[in-house]
């Protein structure tokens, strides 16, 4: 009697499972995936300028608080503020930023703890046509994931098109593949109506170019690092 109850339970847990799995697609299973994996290496940037507030994202690249960004986010600034994905607020000092027209800044905090980091993919094999994800904190909505293509290489500015929705308050953020690596940071979006909204068009710096930045400044060179 009880090995029957038994094998009745593991069927039914067996279909329970399978049911729960089967709510998703496999796009759907990509994007969660992908999402769960990186969203913890990802934080919301508040700096305080001599012109008012900037806001934007933040990747984190490696365990002890160092924080790859948009210079533009920090240009300038007075203070700065990183709130992780936990809502821990932090103080940041600015490191690094790149040469002119590059738009990447390193920012750093002290964690009580090591930090989960981004892992970076080789940006010279992005394709036209590729789906890539997008985390960011637009308008101040922190952690916000949208997906989309590349929709062209800009081979004269080095900078990717993409079509995945890119905000005010998402510049620095990742631009992922479908493996959780990051392959370029959000820089800006064709903007006619000055920031109001997202048209399409959004463009993101290659990742390899991010790669060769951080390495000039952190010469541990404990990056990229894999999230586990």
């Amino acid at each position: 009697m009880i090995k029957k109850l038994l094998t009745i339970l593991t069927i039914f847990l067996s279909l329970n499972c399978t049911s729960t799995l089967a709510k998703y697609g496999p796009d759907e299973e990509i994007n969660i995936k992908v999402y769960e994996k990186i969203s913890p290496a990802i934080v919301a940037i508040d700096a305080q300028l001599k012109d008012g507030l900037s806001a934007g994202t933040g990747c984190i690249v490696t365990p002890d608080g160092l924080i790859l960004t948009g210079s533009h986010v920090v240009e300038n600034h007075k203070s700065i503020d990183v709130t992780t994905h936990n809502g821990q607020t932090y103080k940041a000092q600015f490191v690094a930023q790149m040469g002119k027209n590059r738009d990447l800044a390193l920012i750093k905090i002290e964690p009580k703890r090591p930090l989960k980091t981004v892992s970076f993919g080789d940006s010279e094999n992005v394709k036209v046509g590729q789906r890539v994800l997008s985390i960011g904190n637009p308008f101040g909505f922190s952690n916000t994931l949208t997906q989309g293509i590349i929709s062209r290489i800009d081979y004269v500015k080095n900078r990717f098109q993409t079509d995945a929705a890119i905000n005010p308050g998402c510049s620095g953020g990742p631009l992922l593949n479908s493996d959780g690596e990051v392959i370029g940071i959000s820089q800006s979006i064709y903007n006619p109506d000055q920031n109001i909204s997202n048209i399409g068009i959004g463009f993101a710096i290659p990742s390899n170019d991010a790669v060769r930045f951080i390495a000039t400044v952190d010469k541990r060179k404990i990056y990229p690092n894999k999230t586990k």
